[in-house]
């Protein structure tokens, strides 16, 4: 598959468990993360989308559409993100 936003994500994303969850800072200093494959920014702030699927350690971020676009080919499974439902965020 050719798509632009395929760089070699395989290597840290390939079959892992990620779950759907609202996004919060992580840290007092790390305010925004971005989807690791199309770079849409997530954030807090309600002009930013702040829904998606992240990695259990929330390291790594994948916003609706890349999700949808390459979950088969990645393998993910999705887990509950703790104290949170799947989907509620």
């Amino acid at each position: 598959m050719t798509d632009w936003r395929l760089q070699g994500q395989e290597k840290f994303l390939k079959g892992v468990a990620l779950t759907k969850q609202t996004y919060r800072k992580y840290r007092e200093s790390w305010e925004h993360d971005h989807c690791e494959f199309c770079w849409a920014k997530f954030s807090e702030s309600r002009e930013d989308p702040n829904v998606g699927y992240a990695t259990t350690d929330r390291y790594h971020w994948i916003c609706e559409n890349c999700y949808q676009d390459f979950k088969n080919m990645f393998q993910w499974t999705v887990v509950d993100a703790p104290g949170e439902r799947p989907g509620t965020g």
